[in-house]
């Protein structure tokens, strides 16, 4: 038997329908057309963040982290039990007679973090991300911009920017993993180059459209340079 938890931490309030907490804030809004008519609108207003494609040419495989996901993880709940949730009884969900594996919350994605240290470049952020996840310690000046994008659009609307970088084997100086004391528990996966356009179309492995979209670029941008085998 699934026991799912709705203790509130103390660092989040509840106050109505609205949910706030440490790194988001659920905000209502009405606006009105030319016509007159009201539209009601809700959405989140989060930190923008940063993700980091990363190519390890030592190994020529790149470094992706996959971590567990709960809101993925109630929408396959959703899916196999709907009528735990036509009602939004909280009671219902508490306990699910049926669950379902951890493993169908868990996703592929980029190496990435939010933007919440106002005294570093987005660079830097990146570069302190890709060590605590990933374990890489990677200078600023390898990193290289792709390009920068919304994200969440219809919720959110936050901005995410996109870089590249290129690791070695002796650029590794830790094993990753993120904060386990803040709540991340994310493993480290490699995915061959040879291997991975036939994994982002590979729909038994969920992933980001992140890692879809960087890469097909890599293998636009990236990919012809490199050394003939």
């Amino acid at each position: 038997m699934l026991v799912l938890c709705w203790h509130v931490p103390d660092w989040c309030v509840m106050q109505g329908v609205q949910f706030t907490e440490l790194y988001c804030s659920c905000i209502d809004l009405t606006s009105a057309s030319e016509n007159g008519t009201k539209k009601f609108w809700d959405f989140m207003r989060t930190h923008d963040s940063v993700s980091i494609l990363i190519f390890n040419t030592s190994r020529q495989c790149f470094v992706v982290v996959k971590q567990f996901r709960p809101a993925v993880y109630m929408c396959e709940l959703e899916r196999h039990h709907p009528e735990l949730f036509e009602n939004q009884d909280k009671e219902g969900l508490s306990r699910v007679e049926d669950p379902l594996p951890a493993v169908v919350g868990v996703t592929y994605e980029l190496c990435a973090g939010i933007v919440d240290k106002p005294d570093l470049s987005l660079e830097e952020i990146a570069c302190e991300e890709i060590l605590e996840e990933c374990g890489y310690r990677v200078p600023v000046t390898n990193l290289r911009k792709i390009t920068s994008y919304r994200s969440g659009v219809g919720v959110t609307g936050s901005r995410q920017t996109l870089f590249y970088a290129e690791v070695t084997d002796q650029m590794k100086t830790g094993e990753g993993g993120g904060h386990p004391e803040e709540g991340e528990l994310i493993e480290v996966v490699e995915i061959p180059l040879e291997d991975s356009m036939k994994f982002a179309y590979d729909e038994t492995f969920p992933k980001t459209m992140g890692v879809i979209f960087s890469f097909m670029w890599f293998q636009t941008n990236i990919a012809p340079k490199l050394p003939k085998k």
